[in-house]
């Protein structure tokens, strides 16, 4: 329920504040956006609906919360240097982590997300880095019997990720990582991506926000997420991302299924009945059981949720309180 503000009146007894959109979008009203039309409509996302309305009213309020706590830890940063008397090193980089569902926009999130805070002259340099790289290549799932689970966590090469994102808080000068291409669905061997010295890296993927698993020893390890300085979760109903899986399908049918290098060339010459029946199947049997099981329940680990109605369009914003 919320009050004539847009600001929820039950927020008293939650740990998180909540905004509807016209509310939420007010945070910036006096902030331009630094991206043109066209701009925007080369990061949007196959069957996402943005436009630089979405991005002045959803977007930029993000951001300029998130250069906030950017500053935050840089001044935190300066008086642990100060406490600890030691010759203040560069500040380790903030990093934002980013989950959802497949279909539910994440990818447009994270891309817009880093084209504008880049335009903060306060952190020009933005790394995006998917976690799709770090997928086990197809011949290690398919040795494992796990083709078919590709996208839930135990497909992923955890500890490398858990690396990958251990030496961005350590501070190295230059971390690189693997590279996926959705043209083979798979690995793309001896290509990777090189980040030198970003002031924030945003990481986006399915499963970012899990928890840490419990060792064989029984001891509990560590997580990626335990080195996020900021997370978001997009968020939408079930029913809705199932719809734009469907939807993103049948378009993909007809553009990059169409390529004969694709994997899912396969897929070109299906009716669109077929395509349907085909989207459903995979849907029911792998991203939305994966949805449920595993990505769905890290919702409530995220510091800000964007949740989507159902035409893409972000319905409100809810923020964890500090």
């Amino acid at each position: 329920m919320s009050d004539a503000a847009g600001l929820s009146t039950a927020s008293e007894s939650s740990p998180y504040v909540e905004l509807e959109r016209a509310a939420w979008a007010e945070l910036a009203q006096e902030s331009e956006s630094p991206l043109t039309p066209d701009e925007v409509r080369q990061l949007r996302g196959l069957g996402d609906e943005l436009d630089l309305h979405e991005v002045e009213q959803v977007y930029l309020p993000l951001s300029r919360l998130l250069s906030m706590y950017v500053a935050a830890a840089g001044r935190l940063h300066r008086k642990q240097e100060e406490f600890l008397h030691r010759q203040q090193p560069p500040r380790t980089p903030f990093v934002i982590g980013l989950a959802g569902s497949v279909a539910v926009g994440k990818s447009t999130t994270a891309r817009v997300l880093q084209q504008v805070l880049a335009h903060w002259p306060e952190h020009p340099n933005v790394a995006l880095v998917t976690t799709d790289g770090f997928l086990y290549p197809n011949a290690e799932l398919e040795r494992r019997g796990i083709l078919h689970r590709k996208g839930f966590p135990e497909s992923y090469d955890r500890k490398a990720l858990l690396r990958f994102v251990v030496d961005i808080k350590s501070g190295r000068d230059e971390v690189e990582a693997p590279t996926y291409s959705h043209l083979v669905y798979d690995v793309v061997p001896d290509e990777r991506v090189v980040i030198k010295r970003p002031d924030i890296v945003i990481i986006e993927g399915l499963n970012v926000l899990q928890p840490a698993r419990i060792r064989d020893d029984g001891r509990t390890g560590l997580a990626v997420s335990d080195f996020f300085d900021f997370t978001v979760y997009v968020d939408a109903a079930l029913s809705d991302i199932k719809r734009w899986y469907i939807e993103r399908f049948l378009r993909l049918r007809e553009t990059a299924f169409a390529d004969p290098a694709s994997y899912f060339y396969k897929y070109a010459a299906l009716t669109p009945d077929q395509a349907v029946d085909v989207a459903t199947h995979i849907w029911d049997s792998i991203n939305g059981p994966n949805l449920v099981e595993n990505v769905a329940p890290t919702r409530g680990r995220a510091t800000l949720v964007l949740r989507k109605d159902a035409d893409h369009s972000v319905r409100y914003v809810r923020l964890r309180k500090l």
